[in-house]
């Protein structure tokens, strides 16, 4: 018997050839909408140049605080503990305005603090420069008038809180201020180097560093004067308790305990360098850090292809799916 010769492989070249006939096809569906991938690669690319173009250049101010440990204020300490003569006991007490980077962290986050420095370096109008008119130094009223805004006619509506207070439109509050330096503001924490960074993202470089400048003072202000007012109160009732006791060694560790609090007294009058160090201090920067308008472009003009691309594909799809149902089995 004589055996059958069979073709070699004849499916996988059908399949080659099927591969060559797609590729080729597609090449001929991408060159014939070139016009299309061209004018919709062009109308993104140049809206996007023109929406960066009106977009506000913003600048980042950086300044890098670390707290202040018990083995940092060493030198100082031994210095201080001098003015109090025989009390030797003092060199080994610790920083007094040391404190942890949880406690710096929730300061600089709280609304205390950002109260504060709206309040003492009048900021509003910084923060609301078109709501605010230099000239008539007052904020530009506005009328009530008829609002197509569903939000708006909703808020209307509505019956409103008799407790809230009354706003006036147009004129922004502490809580609009306080929301504003939340967006601008970013408080940042290393955990692993043990350092606080404050980042201000705003439209006037030299505003950006006084901001960051203003949660330094204000924080360390803060600091100060809640250590002076608790050493205050602490020295106080230990000077009552030595009145009450007759134990000499008693009486000695309280004459510490009230060394220690005239101590962070006299730190906090110092102020600089009490409860955190400055590393980096903030410096006005001289480039925007957004918005990256080339990169942008770029994305714009990549994206635009690959979504031009589709269209044409797409196009042609939908051609081919009309013709077949046009010229019925038969049509290619």
């Amino acid at each position: 018997m004589t055996e059958e010769k069979k073709p070699s492989e004849p499916v996988n070249v059908v399949a080659e050839n099927e591969d060559e006939i797609d590729l080729m096809e597609l090449a001929r569906t991408i060159w014939k909408g070139k016009k299309l991938i061209i004018w919709i690669a062009v109308i993104v690319t140049l809206a996007t140049a023109a929406l960066s173009l009106t977009m506000t250049n913003i600048y980042t101010v950086e300044a890098i605080l670390k707290p202040v440990s018990s083995k940092d204020g060493g030198g100082r300490l031994s210095s201080l503990a001098s003015q109090f003569g025989g009390m030797a006991s003092l060199a080994g007490i610790t920083m007094p305005g040391a404190s942890s980077s949880a406690e710096l962290v929730h300061l600089l986050k709280s609304n205390v603090l950002s109260k504060n420095i709206i309040e003492r370096y009048n900021l509003l109008p910084v923060l609301f420069p078109k709501q605010w008119d230099e000239e008539k130094k007052a904020w530009k009223k506005t009328s009530g008038g008829f609002s197509l805004n569903p939000l708006a006619l909703i808020s209307k509506i509505r019956p409103t809180d008799l407790n809230a207070p009354k706003k006036d439109p147009g004129v922004p509050d502490m809580w609009d201020g306080i929301r504003a330096l939340d967006q601008n503001v970013k408080i940042n924490y290393n955990m692993k180097e043990d350092i606080i960074t404050i980042t201000v993202n705003f439209r006037d470089p030299e505003i950006a560093a006084r901001i960051a400048n203003y949660f330094i003072a204000s924080l360390n202000d803060l600091m100060s004067s809640e250590a002076k007012r608790a050493a205050i109160t602490n020295r106080e009732y230990l000077e009552k308790q030595l009145l009450e006791t007759n134990d000499v060694i008693v009486q000695q560790k309280i004459y510490n305990l009230i060394a220690e609090k005239i101590e962070t007294m006299m730190m906090a009058e110092v102020k600089e360098g009490f409860a955190f160090k400055v590393l980096d201090p903030p410096m006005a920067p001289d480039q925007k850090s957004k918005p990256k308008r080339a990169q942008m472009v770029l994305v714009a003009f990549m994206v635009s292809l690959f979504l031009a691309v589709f269209v044409v594909f797409f196009r042609e799809y939908v051609k081919k799916i009309k013709a077949k149902s046009a010229g019925g089995p038969n049509a290619k």
